[in-house]
């Protein structure tokens, strides 16, 4: 393909993957203006993110599948085109009801554009250098639009109303359905059974469903609560049923034989681990800047900038040592340079000024985005490349849970950890005048002082966890990475 083509080719699924992600991201600024507007409570408003993201998790590997036999862009075009009216549906939502369904629908033509994108990318570039650095833009790019979320819809917000996050996908929407149309080719993979493994893809929805839903709704619910436990069993019964499903399927939806590559196999391992920590504590940053400095929507948003920027030059910079470094060197590094940002979060205070946030933050971008291109590449370079789709699907998959593992876990890790602080700083706090408005601004301070080590307290736990699962990075080697001229074999 003509070089000028290639990277137009970049830019179209840049610009669609950007737009996907940012809807998921946006639609939790609104969620105040929507529950005012729907009379519904907050418990049941989470059901909006809810219905998105079980619906993204549970089809991203069945379009992946049918990217590869039926046609990358033409899987690629109904997700767009479902993408824009989806997004038309919950801009005129009138209650909860329509709004869970139409976000269903949202969230399963977006889980179309994720496999397809990284699967054209593979086999567009076809210069390993090349295809390492387009990758890695392209997945700094998925990142880029949580951090621009926050400062794109809270000006929409503020200015408009909840709808306008929903309405502004249509003509954006179109703007990225015209570049496809022009610029991306079919591609499908090699000629295999028309065959689709329907029974394993139930199978795998049906596990996929209940671990996001328990992995959503467990704090609520309780994990150990009736719901909680129906949960875990079906995940395990139906992802056991799975397994043996595609053991015995000659087209199966997701290729076992993947789990057998070892650097496939421990990119995914650090993949999970640091988007877990990563999507489980830097949720909390927002609430944190707007509960406690008092920041609005749009003050928040700007908080996000310098993260965007270190993360897409980071990614581009990553990207450019493919060849020269082993990859496993340059995640580990750039994951170790991600945790020391967590460390920094863990003196969070209310009284830190906007640069204090924004340093720790670009710091961890700067670390994430640095391995960002090595991730993506070793699993696009590790399978067939007729099977790039489902191995990108994969791939989306486990960023999916773990960034929905990661909330659950840090969620409970602050109320835990709040909770404890409460009665510690209780027991070591004395009020020694005593009247009704001493005794609540006495118990005002001390909650107050408990939620802020509770916060600096899951920054402090992201950061072990990020750190250790560094060292999985060291265990990924793709067998073409050898000690060639110019490359710098830093523990060897």
């Amino acid at each position: 393909m003509d070089d000028k083509f290639r990277w137009w080719v970049l830019g179209t699924v840049i610009f669609g993957t950007f737009l996907g992600r940012l809807d998921q991201t946006v639609v939790n600024l609104a969620l105040p203006k929507i529950i005012g507007d729907f009379s519904i409570s907050v418990s049941a408003a989470a059901w909006i993110s809810t219905a998105y993201i079980l619906a993204n998790a549970i089809f991203v590997p069945i379009w992946g599948k049918l990217g590869d036999v039926a046609g990358r862009k033409k899987i690629y075009l109904i997700g767009f085109i479902g993408f824009i009216i989806a997004s038309g549906l919950c801009a005129v939502a009138w209650n909860l009801t329509s709004m869970v369904v139409f976000r269903i629908i949202q969230g399963f033509a977006v889980s179309a554009d994720y496999p397809t994108a990284m699967a054209i990318l593979a086999v567009t570039f076809t210069n390993q250098k090349e295809r390492a650095e387009a990758l890695g833009l392209w997945s700094a790019a998925f990142a880029v639009a949580s951090v621009f979320g926050p400062l794109m819809g809270g000006p929409l917000i503020d200015n408009f109303n909840w709808r306008a996050v929903f309405f502004v996908n249509i003509p954006l929407g179109i703007i990225g359905l015209f570049l496809a149309l022009t610029f991306i080719k079919e591609s499908v993979g090699e000629k295999r059974q028309t065959h689709f493994d329907w029974w394993g893809a139930s199978a795998l929805g049906a596990a996929l469903f209940a671990l996001t839903l328990v992995l959503d709704r467990g704090q609520t619910w309780g994990w150990l609560s009736a719901g909680s436990v129906i949960s875990y069993a079906a995940f395990l019964i139906f992802m056991g049923l799975f397994i043996v499903i595609e053991h015995h399927e000659t087209e199966p939806i997701v290729d076992l034989k993947f789990f057998k590559i070892k650097a496939f196999v421990f990119s995914l391992l650090n993949t999970f681990i640091v988007f877990m920590a990563m999507m489980g504590s830097v949720f909390l940053i927002p609430i944190f800047a707007e509960t406690f400095l008092g920041y609005d929507a749009t003050k928040t948003g700007y908080l996000f900038i310098p993260m965007a920027v270190f993360l897409m030059g980071a990614a581009a910079l990553g990207g450019k040592l493919v060849g020269k470094v082993q990859s496993r060197y340059v995640i580990f590094w750039g994951t170790i340079i991600a945790s020391i940002a967590f460390f920094m979060f863990g003196g969070i205070d209310p009284r830190w000024g906007a640069l204090a946030i924004m340093v720790p933050m670009s710091v961890m971008s700067f670390g994430l985005g640095f391995g960002m291109a090595q991730r993506t590449n070793i699993v696009a370079s590790s399978v067939p490349e007729r099977e790039v789709g489902e191995a990108s699907a994969i791939l989306a998959l486990v960023r999916n849970i773990a960034g929905a593992f990661g909330i659950a876990v840090f969620s409970t890790v602050l109320d835990n950890a709040t909770n404890a602080n409460v009665f510690a700083i209780a027991q070591n706090s004395f009020l020694r005048i005593v009247n009704p408005q001493n005794l609540q601004e006495f118990i005002g301070l001390i909650t107050l002082k408990a939620e802020v080590a509770g916060y600096a307290a899951v920054f402090i736990a992201a950061g072990i966890v990020i750190l250790l699962g560094s060292f999985t990075a060291l265990l990924i080697k793709l067998p073409h990475e050898t000690k060639a001229k110019g490359e710098v074999a830093m523990f060897d």
